[in-house]
């Protein structure tokens, strides 16, 4: 495409979110206020919950042969102090991961005893997870590597977590956004925190919006019924988290068109944990304007459980 061809589509782009604007009814600013008030409670009471974050504490790499864990020091795998010094052995290969339990080690499985069991990971349509006194886990596969991802239910950080602080609500920040398509979705490859893993979701296309009379493009992810964007901008690594935040929207119709509310941005698992394998926002999407909008983010306050070993 020509820069001719490109200036006359960012041109029909425009022309196309401003007459979605001009469209929009008027939002009923108290409803809309109370809406995101309940979704803020909402996302820090899954963030507190069972399937959270806050509740990590651990993630261990498996390599392939045998893994014996528990708490005390000479396991491969250590586990806090009050797990049992010794809970078994995971037996891992490319098929996946077998649990075999440590003779009079109480492992549940949905509340039943188990002696051994292939730990289904996360990515199977029915994923294991085993309990013991306070802890469960999980495996997770990540690129063809398999983890022990391990909760525990009575992790401090829970109840010691502070608020999460926000940029003022917002309507401006809610805008309309225009998808352009790729000729055929493509599989994009986006980096993560953990050094060597990669992020490989599909992606149906960019999705254009206005902010401050420019026009602005983000590669958008394909999740289930929605679009999901990893961008950063201008406030992040200030106010907001360095590695950027994420935000979801509504599949957009035949006309390509849907709203990003950026006062839903919010910090991905890793702004809170140590133990997470969050996507960062790719050069692609990182944004130069100021995204005053969603969650802020402060490593003063916002302490990382086990980031310090």
């Amino acid at each position: 495409m020509n820069i001719a061809s490109e200036k006359w589509l960012v041109a029909i782009i425009v022309c196309l979110l401003a007459a979605c604007t001009a469209d929009e009814p008027q939002i009923d600013r108290v409803a809309y206020d109370a809406e995101l008030m309940e979704w803020r409670a909402a996302r820090l009471e899954r963030l507190k919950g069972p399937d959270g974050y806050l509740n990590l504490a651990g993630l261990f790499w498996l390599e392939q042969g045998s893994s014996r864990f528990g708490s005390a020091a000479d396991n491969d795998i250590v586990f806090p102090a009050y797990a049992a010094p010794y809970v078994g052995v995971l037996e891992t290969s490319a098929e996946g991961v077998t649990l075999f339990a440590e003779p009079g080690v109480d492992l549940r499985y949905e509340g039943v005893p188990v002696k051994s069991i292939m730990i289904s990971d996360d990515t199977t349509a029915n994923p294991v997870t085993i309990t013991h006194r306070s802890f469960a886990w999980t495996v997770i596969k990540r690129d063809d590597r398999f983890g022990l991802r391990l909760r525990d239910f009575e992790h401090p950080a829970i109840n010691a977590f502070p608020p999460i602080e926000y940029f003022p609500i917002d309507p401006a920040w809610r805008v309309e956004g225009t998808l352009k398509r790729f000729d055929e979705p493509r599989i994009v490859n986006v980096g993560t925190v953990i050094e060597g893993l990669a992020y490989r979701p599909e992606s149906p296309g960019t999705v254009a919006f206005e902010v401050a009379g420019e026009i602005h493009e983000l590669e958008a992810y394909a999740s289930e019924d929605s679009l999901f964007f990893v961008f950063g901008d201008a406030t992040s690594g200030r106010e907001t988290y360095p590695a950027g935040r994420f935000l979801y929207a509504d599949l957009p119709g035949e006309d390509g068109r849907t709203i990003m509310d950026f006062n839903r941005a919010y910090n991905p698992p890793c702004a809170f944990n140590a133990f997470a394998t969050c996507p960062v926002a790719s050069p692609r999407n990182r944004l130069k304007v100021r995204i005053e909008a969603g969650e802020k983010f402060d490593p003063a306050v916002h302490t990382i459980p086990g980031s310090e070993h």
